[in-house]
Parts: C-alpha cells; sequence; structure tokens
C-alpha cells in the first residue's frame, strides 16, 4: 500500500496544506501527478507531492491520525509522466515561498489549462491529430490504372492528408493490397507564418558596445538602458544568435500580448522555425500545442508576454525582458508574481543571464544598477543617429492656446494634426484612459477635487451632478467654486479614446482615424490588425490608450501627441509621476522614427510638473534623481519594500477588526524600520459578496519580517471566516 500525499485544486491559504490518501493499485503514481480525488464530498483534483510506501493496514493509520483515509484508484490517476521536471518545481517552490502565495496557485499559473491541476483541465483541449497515408511498398503489379494513379501520387508527394487522397474506395483497396497505409499524426492548431530570412544588421558602434557589455559582464543581471529607437532590438536578436550557436535556448518577454507579434516576426525572420509563442491570446489549444511544443525540445526561442517566464524550456542562456518597466509584468491577482522577479529567480537556477531593457528603467532596477547590483550598459543615441523629436509642452490654462473647435484638443494640436495629414504623414494621439470617464480639475491653479477620507480622485456623476470616491463612498456635491483659488470656472477632465476619436472625426471628417485600447483589445486578433494596417498606411491617426506608447516602430509617423497628461499625475499612487514619466518619454519616441523629421507635443494643466518637464526631454537622468529624492522622503521603494495585506471576509465588520488586529500586534513586534499604513477601504471594496479592507506594510529588512508575518498570517487565517491575500512588492496601494 501506498499514501499518497495531495494538494487540492483549491488555492486559498487555509487549504496550503496536504492531506493523504492510500494506493493500492500498480499503475505508476509519483509526485507530480494529478489525481482525481474525493475532498469534503467533492470531487476535487489533486497534485501529488510525495508517494510513501507502508506496510501498516488503513486500519492501524486511522487509528494512529484520528481520521479516515480515502483511496484513491487506478483509474483516478490522470497522468503518465510528471506535470513539471525538478527545476520548474523548485522554482514553483521558490515563487511561492517569496510571494507567501499557496503552492498549487503557482502551480495553477504555470501550467496550461490543459495541464493545470484544476478537475475543469479534463475538458480542456486534448493533442489533436490527423490521419496521413504514406507509401508501404511501390509495387504496381496488378493494380488498375486509378489505384496507379493514386500509389504514384503518394509515391511522389507522401506523407499526404488521407482527406487529399481522392477516392475512398481506391485508398482501402491499396490498403488492402499492402501497397500504402494509414498513420496518424499530432496536427499543429497554431504554426507561426514564415517570415522572409533577414541576414543581421550592422551593429552601430553603440550597439556593439552593449553587446560586448552585456556578454561580458560578470553580473547575473544587466540592464540595458537606451532611448526610443536605439536599436535595442537588434543588440537582443545578436545576443540570441551568440547563446543558440552554443546549443542553448533563449526566452524573451514583452509586456504585452500586442507587442508579440512584432518581436516574434523579427527573431522568425532572424530564426525560422526555432521560435514558439506564449500568450494569452492564444486559444486554449493553441497554447497547449505551443507549451509541448517547447516542453519537447523543438523550439530553441520562445516570445511571449508574462505568463511565458513559465515557459518549459531546457538549457536556457538567456532571458530578455524588454520595456522592463511597463506594469503588466507584475500579476495583478493571487499568486501576484512580477516576471522580472520570477526571471531573476529562473536565472539564477538555469545559470544564465537575465537582461533587462528599457528606455525608462524602473527607479528600483536604475538603483540596483548604480549600486552595481546589477550589470549595466547604455545607448543614449538613436540608431540612426537622428535626435529625438523637438516636442512642446501645451499648457491648456493659457487661453490663447484654446478654441471653440475642440474641447480636448488645443489650437497648436489642431494646427499641427492638420499639416501632418496635408503632407500625407501619420499622427499618433495617446491618452491614458479609455471610454469616457470624468473628473474635476480647476484650469486655473490646477487643483484636483480628491477624496478628503482616503485620498482617491472624485468622479463627477452626470445623473446627479454629484462628486463620488469609488474607493471609499464619500459624496458631496458638485463645487460651485476651487477651494484653493475661488475660480468659478471648473473644468471636467479625464476624457477617454472614444471622445477623442470623436472630436478627430468631426475636425478632420476625411481622416482615417482608428481606435487602439483594452476595449478594442478584447476582440482577438484586432490589436494586431489595426497596428499592422496603421503601419501599412491604411489610417492617417492612431488613438490609444498606453499600448500603442510601446516598443512599436510606425515609420511615416511625425506628429505624436499625448492629449492629457496630467490624468496620470491625479492617480493615487506613489508611482504616479513615475507612470506619467515614462508614457511622456515613450509617445515622444513613437515620432519621426525613420527618414522624415518628428515633433511631439504634450497637452496638460500642470506644465511645470516635474514628470512632464523631463519626460518632454526624455531627460530620464535627472527625472530619476528628483524622484529619488521623493521616494526617500516618503518611504517608498527602492528604499523601503512593501507588501499589501487584503482582508476579505462575508461580514464587513470582521474584515475590519481583523485589519486593525492584525495591524496592531505586528506593530507591536518593535521590528526595526517597519511602518503600516492603514487599513483603508480598497478602490473595489466588494468582490463576491466579500468586505475587504488594506493594510500596507513598509520595512527594509525583508529578512526580519518575513518569520513574524507568516506566524501571524497563519494565526489570523486559522480564525475562520476571514481571508488573508498577500501582495508583495505591490505597484499601486
Amino acid at each position: 500500500m501506498k499514501i499518497i500525499d495531495v494538494l487540492t485544486e483549491y488555492g486559498t491559504r487555509s487549504l496550503d496544506r496536504t492531506f493523504s490518501y492510500v494506493y493500492f493499485g500498480q499503475k505508476r503514481i509519483e509526485p507530480r501527478f494529478r489525481v482525481k480525488i474525493s475532498f469534503n464530498t467533492q470531487l476535487l483534483m489533486g497534485f501529488v507531492l510525495s508517494v510513501r510506501e507502508t506496510q501498516r493496514s488503513v486500519k492501524e493509520l486511522e487509528e494512529e491520525y484520528g481520521y479516515s483515509f480515502k483511496e484513491i484508484k487506478e483509474e483516478d490517476i490522470i497522468d503518465e509522466e510528471p506535470l513539471v521536471d525538478d527545476n520548474m518545481m523548485e522554482l514553483a517552490k521558490e515563487v511561492a515561498d517569496y510571494y507567501f502565495a499557496p503552492f498549487i496557485g503557482v502551480m495553477q499559473a504555470m501550467l496550461p489549462i490543459s495541464l493545470s491541476p484544476k478537475l475543469s483541465s479534463l475538458k480542456g483541449p486534448k493533442i489533436a491529430y490527423e490521419q496521413w497515408v504514406r507509401l508501404k511498398e511501390n509495387d504496381e503489379k496488378g493494380l488498375t490504372d486509378k489505384q496507379i494513379e493514386m500509389l504514384r501520387l503518394i509515391a511522389g508527394y507522401g506523407p499526404i492528408l488521407k482527406k487529399e487522397c481522392g477516392s475512398v474506395s481506391i485508398l482501402k483497396k491499396l490498403i488492402e493490397a499492402g501497397r500504402v497505409e494509414v498513420f496518424r499524426k499530432e496536427k499543429a492548431r497554431f504554426v507561426i507564418k514564415p517570415e522572409e530570412r533577414e541576414e543581421p544588421h550592422e551593429m552601430s558602434e553603440e550597439q556593439q558596445k552593449a553587446y560586448d557589455t552585456i556578454l561580458n559582464s560578470e553580473k547575473d543581471v544587466i540592464l540595458l538602458e537606451g532611448v526610443t529607437g536605439s536599436g535595442k532590438t537588434e543588440v537582443y536578436l545578436r545576443l540570441s544568435e551568440n547563446i543558440l550557436s552554443k546549443g542553448k535556448s533563449v526566452l524573451m518577454l514583452v509586456p504585452e500580448i500586442n507587442l508579440t507579434p512584432v518581436m516574434v516576426e523579427y527573431f522568425s525572420r532572424r530564426f525560422g522555425q526555432k521560435v514558439a509563442i506564449l500568450h494569452s491570446e492564444l486559444t486554449p489549444a493553441e497554447r497547449y500545442d505551443e507549451y509541448r511544443r517547447i516542453a519537447k525540445g523543438d523550439a530553441s526561442i520562445v516570445v511571449g508576454a508574462r505568463s511565458a517566464i513559465f515557459a518549459p524550456l531546457k538549457n536556457i542562456g538567456l532571458i530578455i525582458l524588454d520595456e522592463e518597466h511597463v506594469e503588466s509584468y507584475k500579476q495583478d491577482n493571487s499568486p501576484y508574481y512580477h516576471a522580472r522577479e520570477v526571471a531573476i529567480m529562473r536565472g539564477k537556477r538555469e545559470g544564465c543571464k537575465v537582461l533587462l531593457g528599457s528606455a525608462t528603467p524602473t527607479l528600483e532596477s536604475k538603483a540596483r544598477a548604480d549600486k552595481g547590483v546589477y550589470g549595466y550598459a547604455s545607448m543614449p543615441h538613436r540608431v540612426n543617429q537622428k535626435s529625438l523629436p523637438p516636442t512642446s509642452i501645451i499648457d491648456l490654462s493659457d487661453r490663447q492656446n484654446l478654441t471653440k473647435e475642440s474641447e480636448k484638443l488645443s489650437l497648436p494640436l489642431i494646427t499641427e494634426i492638420r499639416s501632418r495629414l496635408e503632407k500625407k504623414e501619420q499622427v499618433l494621439l495617446l491618452i491614458n484612459r479609455r471610454g469616457y470617464w470624468t473628473g474635476i480639475e480647476c484650469p486655473k491653479c490646477g487643483h484636483i477635487f480628491t477624496c478628503p477620507s482616503c485620498g482617491g480622485n472624485l468622479t463627477f456623476h452626470q445623473e446627479d451632478r454629484m462628486l463620488k470616491c469609488h474607493h471609499c463612498g464619500f459624496v458631496e456635491q458638485y463645487p460651485n467654486s476651487c477651494p484653493d483659488c475661488g475660480n468659478h470656472q471648473l473644468r471636467r477632465i479625464g476624457y477617454g479614446t472614444e471622445r477623442v476619436v470623436k472630436e478627430i472625426e468631426d475636425l478632420f471628417p476625411e481622416a482615417r482615424v482608428a481606435r487602439m485600447d483594452s476595449d478594442i483589445g478584447k476582440v482577438s486578433k484586432n490589436v494586431e490588425k489595426i497596428l499592422r494596417e496603421f503601419h501599412d498606411g491604411k489610417y492617417d491617426v492612431l488613438v490609444g490608450t498606453q499600448m500603442i506608447a510601446k516598443g512599436h516602430d510606425f515609420p511615416d509617423v511625425t506628429l505624436s501627441a499625448v492629449v492629457l497628461a496630467d490624468i496620470g499625475l491625479s492617480l493615487p499612487t506613489y508611482r504616479a509621476a513615475e507612470r506619467t514619466f515614462q508614457l511622456i518619454a515613450q509617445a515622444v519616441g513613437r515620432s519621426g522614427r525613420s527618414k522624415k523629421d518628428g515633433a511631439a507635443m504634450i497637452q496638460t494643466y500642470n506644465k511645470g510638473h516635474y514628470a512632464i518637464v523631463y519626460g518632454a526631454k526624455q531627460d530620464y537622468k535627472s527625472f530619476y534623481l528628483k524622484e529619488m529624492q521623493q521616494r526617500r522622503m516618503t518611504g517608498y521603494p527602492p528604499y523601503f519594500y512593501l507588501i499589501l495585506l487584503e482582508f476579505s471576509s462575508s461580514k464587513e465588520e470582521k474584515a475590519v477588526q481583523a485589519s486593525l488586529d492584525f495591524k496592531r500586534e505586528i506593530e507591536s513586534l518593535d521590528i526595526e524600520s517597519f511602518s503600516t499604513l492603514g487599513p483603508i477601504t480598497p478602490f473595489f471594496s466588494m468582490n463576491n459578496g466579500k468586505h475587504k479592507r488594506n493594510l500596507l506594510l513598509k520595512f527594509k529588512k525583508r529578512e526580519e519580517v518575513e518569520k513574524p508575518l507568516r506566524e501571524l498570517i497563519e494565526k489570523f487565517t486559522k480564525l475562520g471566516g476571514i481571508d488573508i491575500s498577500v501582495n508583495v512588492d505591490p505597484l499601486d496601494y
């Protein structure tokens, strides 16, 4: 008899432990297999962590442990091979440990639907097969003319699909005569379009220097800081070429799904069918096929978004994160992992380098490079030696810049758009909000109306003309004047992409306008289609959210503009200035990348804000120094670490009390350089009938916080009726 210790598919903290079953069968069962289990009268999926032989009887075990042992039967064993290898199993444990996450949740994030340790995986896509015909004996003796015709077809072009052979009855006769045979072959449900192969481009002096620095660096992690248009992609390709020549593989991550096809195209042109792709826009069947193709070793380069960090690549020689600053690398639900940190963990296990590329690195990465924790390479100039486009900051509080033609677009911007359209050049308009969201701001002094209770933005509701906080429920009547300067002419701000598209269509009816935001992106292949059509000149103006500001190369774009830079600044997060700077710098970098000269424009009510001033100049160094001062004073990363705890309960008073009790107990431990913020009501105060409260922990030394935090989380979880979600290194609070 064997004792099988399994985790259940439930990723809750209270069930993050093994449960034991007995097994009497002969069929192979090992750790990392999936098994169907009966758990609390439910049929669930279990994930095997250990298998132990025992000579004792079930009765003896039950007497010793004090509970009954249920049986796993042979037909309950799902897999014939372990789901993951030793290396990936250890990585999953490290991720779970670092992020205080249930282990089963990490495994579920790692694997495609069909292989996930969930009961629903049994309904996931299976391997698809096609029937093919191949030659067995090329002997025409005794065959009819029609049979000879089919035999010669198969001999000349085979193996061929059975459905392409023609007559079923003739094929049957050939099979019976022993001339051909039918066999089953796996069907590829996803095939990367073959690209015309290209030779490596000659690298510039800066590219060559960066390439050499990265290869020769003694550091495991290297930051590559290169302005937009500096040619970072060519460096990635050349480094990949070097790694592949050594018989190793490459993992290439991009932050947005819409950037994946572009990067796949670059790599396919250089490396052909060695490339595989992994991201959430693939169908479950396509993702399953690609995952298995990678696991079998049929691909040596994987290009994908965040979850591709768990691709089952073997013998990795290099992991690259392009646009490492982009926040979509951070998972926004449990296990809340960040692909950058997981890449560093995996790089250590694989003994390979991790390359972080960005024109505007996160402050954390830049600070680590400055301290010598990371290696560092820079590319401060565009590869074609063209200077960055001249950038104008348009002050929307200056009446001279306003026009009756438009509420959203200033006179200078309208004039510039008209000029570009007349020249048959393209325009990129960026606004970091979709839809029609509106807030209230004073155009005279820049005051933004925020909630006095939690600091969140107040949103204007037209139906009852009230200002409301979506964080904590605070409401107030629409104000008659600005509380700072007394101005009575208040302005609604925060309009989205749809309104801007409407303005452009009204102002320039002849212009062909496309919109790109997450609403558009919900429809499969929409993003790729629109980006390609814009690149090919089928649209004159592209209006979009931040997804159009990253990594794209549009040769005919000669004007890029941020329609309203203030929205990002008004968000209640310590990263507001950093996000705004990055957005502006990336947007400016989209213009004038080819032979035509470009320009950029930033519309704002806060023309003197350092994020806007430095972003317009793409002056990362000055912004970095200024923002680091702010972070030091306020006690935020990279000077402090953060962990966000979310307490949820079906009873609001229980969530409130648990968060207050937890705060009191952890503060009583007198941990050095430790503080808490909150608890507060989060933006979404309820979910699935559960009330939520957030508590932020700030500290300098993780090793001093980790043990007491684990003990307290376990203690409060055992109280019952309360769930605690742990978000390590949160990007928002």
